[in-house]
């Protein structure tokens, strides 16, 4: 044992004292028995490569664009392999591979060769002369559908297989991953704990009833009217089972005469009579729940849907919320949060929504509705913060391909503190702005209505200039499990209102009182048998506690500030599309 011990010290040193190796440091650690690659982002590094000029290095990745030069003698390719969104120029020679084949775009190339001073002039500081081709995976050209001309985004959701090697899918994932990254961090860092909530639920979180239903009865429609049973049928099972019947009866008639050694020798004949009575009653029974089944799904006698044959023998949904589930583990473990995906069958088409979305939700014990207000303003300017220091080759091309305004955008969060403001005073602002002339599409603007996502952003961009908390919205448009305000009219919910999006962030104070959580169940018309569970932590050791739900697309929009949310997660879903 101890000398195993040894041994895996001295690997780890090895492993160690080669990271720390000025001429291995740079080679990935998990493509050195293939080619000792050098990622791209790690060759540029903090001076643009020019630490490594002169050295022999591996890279890989596939052809943005290439051009052949001197009469084709040679082909200069610019490649790229996703980890920076700054290509790498690299001279491939006529003897080391025909630049007519490599030159094409969407080539994949794994080159070996020399890293040199770029001519005075050019972007880039070094460029790579390839001395051999280590891998090559030709591309057709007439065929590839990422041209190198700039493409919409329209057609690059149709093509949802490629558009990640476009310069502005794979900036925004580098961002997107930024972001989960910094998620996990600050949470972390906050002392949270990360909880993996349930995709499939019985529970509907949000009262909407706009869920994806999770069933295994349909693989028995396929066999529904194989076999139709009729009214007729049912009647020939029941004469046929009351013919087994009278059977019985007749037997048990006879035994009655019969002394003791007669009737144990006719018990047999009892027996059959009896399996096959009880045969006969099954067939009808059967027959009947058959007769029930429309389209081959199983009903009970009233004609409702027989969950009971279902897999879980309930009705039971893709979740479109973790919340519920992360209270329990707040309810125990104090800090808690979640982030995964979720679900939302709303027939919709806007540049707004999406069918499965990501979400972070976290939920604090003994916390209140401003508790809850500082750490969702602290998340997000985190979460800018990291993104400023991380992606800004990204932020830059976005800025000047889509959205000259996202890096101020998002240096303002992190400049400065958000803004708070009351539902009520909000309502009271857009009014004045109707008065003095403001045009909305929806100019019935009262209180107790849902603000619409122009009202959310003039809020932000106009009148506040900032992220807006606002808070104590009207009950009657807000979840059941938040909590009631002593005005009986409100509920400590709030929601972050940020510029080019609207509603980022949804939270509120969770409703810890049992007698005021049934009657909000009552209210909504809920089951209060299907959260008996969820109503349990309140009956025992209940604690004031809040928390929030951040959409994760919509926080990525905010900070590229591409406007479409099925832009901004690699495989989006939404009604009638579901690529890849």
């Amino acid at each position: 044992e101890r000398a195993a011990a040894e041994k895996k010290k001295a690997a780890a040193a090895q492993n160690l004292a080669a990271l720390s190796d000025p001429d291995t440091a740079l080679e990935n650690p998990y493509s050195k028995s293939l080619y000792k690659r050098i990622a791209i982002k790690d060759l540029f590094g903090e001076d643009q490569g020019r630490r490594v000029i002169g050295k022999q290095v591996v890279v890989g990745g596939w052809v943005k664009t290439g051009r052949t030069a001197d009469k084709g003698a040679f082909a200069f390719l610019e490649l790229n392999d996703g980890t920076t969104p700054i290509n790498l120029q690299t001279l491939v020679p006529k003897d080391v591979q025909d630049p007519d084949t490599c030159r094409q775009t969407g080539t994949c190339v794994v080159v070996q060769g020399e890293v040199k001073a770029a001519p005075e002039g050019a972007k880039q500081a070094i460029e790579v002369h390839s001395t051999k081709i280590l891998h090559f995976g030709s591309s057709e050209a007439a065929s590839y559908p990422i041209a190198k001309s700039k493409l919409s985004l329209e057609f690059l959701r149709e093509k949802i297989h490629l558009r990640v090697r476009t310069n502005t899918i794979s900036a925004v994932q580098r961002i997107r991953n930024c972001l989960a990254y910094a998620t996990h961090k600050f949470f972390q860092k906050s002392g949270f704990q990360y909880v993996h909530t349930p995709i499939i639920t019985a529970s509907d979180c949000e009262g909407a009833g706009e869920m994806f239903q999770v069933t295994t009865l349909l693989s028995a429609a396929d066999a529904a009217g194989s076999d139709p049973i009729t009214p007729e049928k049912i009647a020939e099972l029941k004469a046929a089972s009351s013919a087994a019947g009278g059977e019985v009866a007749e037997i048990k008639k006879a035994q009655k005469e019969m002394d003791a050694e007669a009737k144990a020798a006719d018990k047999p004949r009892l027996t059959a009579a009896l399996e096959k009575l009880t045969a006969a009653k099954k067939a009808v029974e059967d027959a009947e729940k058959s007769m029930r089944n429309v389209g081959g799904i199983p009903r009970t006698a009233e004609g409702k849907v027989d969950y009971s044959e279902d897999f879980f023998g309930q009705p039971v949904n893709m979740t479109v919320s973790g919340q519920l589930q992360a209270e329990i583990y707040a309810c125990a473990m104090t800090s808690v949060y979640t982030f995964g995906p979720t679900f939302r069958a709303e027939n919709s088409h806007t540049s707004r929504h999406l069918a499965e979305f990501w979400m972070i939700e976290p939920e604090i014990a003994f916390a209140d509705l401003y508790d809850t207000m500082q750490c969702a303003e602290d998340y997000v300017r985190y979460c800018c913060m990291c993104v400023l220091e991380e992606c800004m080759d990204d932020m830059l091309f976005l800025q000047k391909m889509y959205d000259p305004k996202c890096i101020e955008r998002v240096k303002g969060v992190v400049a400065e503190p958000f803004e708070r403001c009351s539902y009520t005073k909000a309502i009271e602002i857009l009014q004045e702005a109707i008065k003095n002339g403001k045009k909305f599409e929806n100019m019935d603007v009262v209180w107790g209505m849902d603000m619409g996502s122009e009202h959310e952003r003039y809020l932000s961009e106009v009148v506040f200039k900032k992220p807006v908390c606002c808070y104590d919205y009207p009950k009657d448009i807000k979840a059941f499990y938040m909590r009631v305000n002593e005005d009986n009219k409100t509920v400590a919910s709030m929601d972050v209102l940020v510029p080019g999006v609207g509603e980022l962030i949804g939270g509120s104070q969770r409703e810890e009182r049992l007698d005021v959580l049934l009657q909000r169940l009552a209210d909504f018309d809920l089951e209060p048998k299907q959260y008996d569970w969820y109503l349990d932590l309140r009956r025992y050791g209940t604690c004031v506690h809040s928390g929030f739900g951040l959409g994760f697309e919509r926080l990525i929009c905010f900070t590229t500030g591409i406007e479409n949310i099925r832009d901004v997660i690699p495989f989006p879903r939404w009604p009638g599309v579901a690529r890849g």
